[in-house]
């Protein structure tokens, strides 16, 4: 009875926020995208932030799906459909967030009807649609009352490179944008993956010791343990990535030094402090120990922390270029002011998300959750059953 009445008020705050996020957005449909905090120095902001951070959660749950046929890793085949279910619901929420940022809806038919493949942006678009549709068709293959194995097989060969390629474009479209010293980056795309690894494979902790202790779907601790395992594993090449990309900026001569201390310093500091200490240093210091990965309640502590390190990786990398200078050779944009408030060529810009943005991005992920407790409710419902009687 107690499970019954919290899942129905955790439903009910998470349709509360949704709804509150679907009225928001009305408004910013109504009064234009002036509501938000962006203008034309700053283009992107909260929108885009959340997308990548949403399609980077999508790829770890379905590549350790995939790991099972793949890679022959039996034990992962275990959490498979909650795994999948995680990442279509997260790939859904990012490309929903695409269409929030373009302020007006009707303005993804002039991709479909005026398509410029010479741009990572379209690239994007392809490579989403294609990875939605392999989740989907994963879903079906694996919820039906007899699941073909052959197919799910099939299926996984390319939901593997294709989840791996679906960040690495994201990565490309900041990568190959030359006007922003802090993008403009050759190994942009292994970041991208890499920290979509770790916080893709530490929500898929959470959610399944959620529900563990919900009866929803039963993981014993033991591949509790092996996930943790893995997922320090990951912890550890995204931090090596992030060392490797600060040393460059910061070694003596180099062109970049600016912008690091500017990273270190600077406006989106806190973020960038809190990515190394709470996203990376913190949580690998917990799991690389088997004792620690053995209990729960570490795992999803640190399953938590870095989710939340990679959501600050994203802030401070969108945000702080939009902070520094362009490089040499770009004018800048047409903002209407400058920093010194006469109107004129803006070379940096200011951002901070409105009350509007806060609560439509609120609104995303209150949806997305609900939608995963619903749906997860009614595939794990029958199993949970049977293994009750």
């Amino acid at each position: 009875m107690k499970k019954d009445t919290s899942f129905r008020v955790v439903v009910g705050v998470l349709a509360f926020l949704s709804v509150a996020g679907v009225a928001a957005w009305i408004f910013q449909l109504m009064q234009g995208l002036e509501v938000t905090g962006m203008n034309n120095g700053v283009s992107w902001g909260l929108y885009i932030t959340t997308f990548m951070f949403f399609v980077g959660l999508s790829a770890g749950g379905l590549i350790v799906a995939s790991s099972a046929s793949v890679f022959g890793v039996k034990k992962y085949k275990r959490v498979a459909k909650p795994a999948v279910l995680l990442s279509t619901i997260c790939i859904i929420a990012a490309a929903v967030l695409v269409v929030i940022d373009l302020g007006n809806a009707g303005r993804i038919f002039n991709l479909l009807l005026h398509p410029n493949f010479s741009s990572p942006l379209m690239w994007d678009v392809v490579v989403i649609s294609s990875y939605l549709i392999i989740n989907l068709l994963y879903l079906w293959f694996m919820t039906r009352k007899n699941p073909d194995d052959a197919k799910i097989a099939v299926v996984s060969r390319f939901a593997l490179p294709v989840a791996i390629l679906v960040h690495s474009v994201t990565a490309w479209i900041f990568g190959l944008q030359i006007a922003k010293v802090g993008w403009f980056s050759a190994v942009m795309a292994p970041l991208f993956v890499a920290s979509a690894l770790d916080s893709g494979l530490a929500l898929l902790l959470i959610v399944l010791v959620m529900l563990n202790a919900t009866g929803a779907f039963k993981t014993g601790k033991e591949l509790i343990g092996s996930l943790a395992g893995l997922l320090a594993t990951c912890i550890a090449i995204d931090g090596f990535l992030v060392f490797c990309e600060l040393l460059t900026m910061g070694y003596p001569g180099g062109h970049e030094a600016e912008y690091l201390a500017l990273l270190m310093t600077g406006p989106t500091a806190p973020f960038f402090w809190g990515e190394l200490i709470l996203g990376i240093a913190v949580p690998f210091l917990i799991l690389v120990f088997r004792k620690c990965r053995e209990k729960t309640a570490l795992v999803v502590l640190a399953s938590t922390l870095v989710v939340l390190g990679v959501f600050f990786k994203r802030v401070w990398l969108l945000c702080t270029a939009f902070v520094a200078l362009n490089v040499p050779g770009a004018p800048g944009v047409m903002s209407g002011n400058n920093m010194l408030g006469d109107p004129g060529w803006s070379l940096m810009g200011a951002y901070v998300p409105t009350a509007v943005e806060v609560v439509i991005v609120v609104g995303v992920i209150a949806l997305s959750a609900l939608a995963y407790m619903l749906l997860a409710h009614k595939v794990f419902g029958e199993q949970s059953a049977m293994q009750e009687a």
